[in-house]
């Protein structure tokens, strides 16, 4: 069946953001969106809502900083 092409509008400050994180894990913006995509896609699916997605936060570990 092939891949579909899907188009976004996103903040400019989160594309900007965007586009800084998949340079520095030497990925295309586009290969980072479908990274992205399909795991929240699988999260979206064990919560089985949005609204019981979002209610999920990650913390860093102790002592680890994000990037």
């Amino acid at each position: 069946m092939g891949d579909w092409k899907v188009q976004i509008s996103v903040r400019e400050a989160l594309r900007i953001e965007a586009e800084e994180f998949a340079a520095r894990e030497r990925r295309t913006l586009s290969n980072l969106g479908q990274v992205l995509v399909e795991w929240s896609f699988a999260q979206l699916n064990v919560a089985g809502s949005t609204e019981r997605l979002l209610k999920v936060s990650l913390t860093p570990r102790a002592g680890e900083q994000p990037e």
